[in-house]
């Protein structure tokens, strides 16, 4: 298995880990568009981070990261499902971008919005500003300042096939309730996760990191959880939003487009297309899943 999350725990401590591995979803994504290697880098840390988050929470639904920035990358954009389904995009002007450039100086001013949306339930979003010098500092500190459970990540991708995380959380007193203790323990593990190198986490599977990082604390490491790399967009979603224009406006799009509506998806660039007797099909109440038969 290439591409999934790994969660772990000490047995004498109060703190949960989360590994994940990207590789053929990563690729999946890079794929579709043609990233720069500072872009294809920024965008594999995001998905790391997404899919690492998606291992805290427990719900059903989606979990979107989006960076934006008034620099050389505008956009970064991670959904992930809870069922560990992933699909991500950004934008960015090739003529702003400097190579070697840090975070601060590829996304100024930015700001990190991170969004739950359950399938029921009430919508969450909080946002941090991109002020760290690494995606994973500004996650640290959106998790410092919300007054959640400590948090920490390290997030690693080469911007072509690996993108890699480690997370580690405090967990409420249960092992150790001495406040003092509690923090000796949070800070022996996280520093000794600071050793980690970006060779060593994107070339070593996580057995062997573990091995390396706490060889001498007692570690569970539970089954891995399969990720991949999956589309929401659908010739059905599609039509939703041409019928939430209204058939007016709907039908004006069709004359400025010389009789066909194309939408394309950002994230796959899969395209759809729709003629009038689509639109005709659409608010008579027929819907249209499938092209209609005037269209070959």
């Amino acid at each position: 298995m290439s591409d999934f999350t790994q969660r772990f725990l000490f047995d004498d401590s109060d703190v949960r880990g989360e590994l994940t591995s990207l590789e053929q979803s990563y690729v999946h994504v890079l794929a579709k568009h043609s990233y720069p290697a500072a872009v294809a880098q920024l965008l594999g840390e995001l998905l790391a981070a997404a899919t690492l988050l998606v291992g805290t929470l427990k719900f059903d639904g989606l979990l979107v990261l989006q960076a934006s920035s008034s620099g050389a990358v505008p956009l970064l954009m991670v959904e992930c499902s809870s069922a560990r389904e992933v699909r991500a995009i950004a934008r960015y002007d090739a003529e702003q971008l400097v190579e070697g450039a840090s975070l601060r100086e590829l996304m100024p001013d930015g700001v990190l919005a991170l969004t739950v949306d359950p399938r029921q339930g009430q919508r969450y979003q909080g946002i941090v500003a991109l002020d760290g010098e690494t995606l994973a500092e500004c996650l640290t500190d959106y998790f410092a300042n919300s007054e959640q459970l400590p948090t920490r990540f390290w997030l690693y991708a080469d911007g072509s096939r690996h993108a890699r995380g480690l997370l580690l959380q405090a967990l409420p007193a249960a092992r150790l309730s001495d406040p003092e203790e509690r923090a000796a323990s949070w800070q022996h593990l996280t520093t000794l996760a600071d050793t980690l190198s970006a060779e060593e986490m994107l070339g070593l599977d996580n057995e062997t990191v573990l091995h390396r990082l706490y060889h001498q604390e007692h570690v569970r490491l539970f089954e891995p959880q399969p990720l991949e790399f999956r589309c929401s967009c659908s010739r059905e979603r599609s039509l939703n939003a041409l019928a939430s224009l209204g058939r007016e406006d709907a039908e004006a799009l069709l004359q400025e487009h010389a009789g066909e509506v194309v939408i394309d998806c950002q994230f796959c660039n899969q395209r759809y297309a729709f003629d009038a007797a689509d639109i005709a099909q659409l608010f008579s109440g027929g819907g249209s899943q499938e092209p209609s038969a005037t269209r070959h």
